[in-house]
């Protein structure tokens, strides 16, 4: 059996990924979700815990909210702190440009969530089409569901999320490191 422990930034990911991953891993793949308070934490918490860890079979993926920064600047810097680690096989991802990217890419999902439908017709504008380019994603949802919490909307969102119809680049490019990691493709 193999296990993925998941370096996350912080809890509405943890929220959203417990309920997405299982319907991801194939069954012999176990997971672990662990939070942070925010990029500073995470960073701070990457070389002590991928030394530290000695169980065998385990593979990291670190997450980590784009939030402005360049992306090759941020994903070198991550992966130089796993290999620095002694753990260069570690899979890092970048939420481009935060985890409401990825929500905003399945407003249907979203839509579903809030029972809104009227929602899902967003996703036709222009603005909707790359999700991955809204530097405010979560302002946006703000907008279009005034009753956005990030932890509980994660959740909800989550029950919902469709992965083929999702437009979120960072999304997808998640999606195929995980399968890779968990030797599903």
């Amino acid at each position: 059996m193999k296990k993925i422990v998941f370096l996350l930034e912080e809890a509405s990911l943890k929220e959203f990924l417990d309920i997405v991953l299982p319907k991801l891993l194939p069954p012999d793949v176990t997971f672990l979700t662990v939070p942070h308070e925010g990029k500073q934490d995470l960073e701070k918490s990457i070389p002590r815990k991928l030394r530290a860890w000695q169980e065998p079979d385990v593979r990291f993926v670190i997450m980590r909210d784009q939030d402005g920064s360049d992306c090759i600047r941020l994903k070198e810097k991550l992966c130089r702190l796993c290999a620095e680690s002694g753990r260069p096989d570690s899979l890092v991802r970048i939420v481009c440009n935060e985890l409401e990217s990825w929500f905003l890419g399945d407003l249907a999902a979203v839509a579903e969530a809030f029972d809104m439908p009227s929602i899902s017709r967003l996703q036709r504008k222009a603005k909707y089409r790359n999700p991955d380019n809204l530097t405010n994603a979560a302002q946006e949802l703000k907008r279009i569901v005034s009753l956005y919490q990030k932890l509980k909307g994660a959740r909800l969102i989550a029950e919902h999320i469709d992965i083929d119809r999702n437009r979120s680049t960072s999304f997808h490019t998640f999606i195929e490191g995980l399968l890779r990691v968990a030797g599903k493709t």
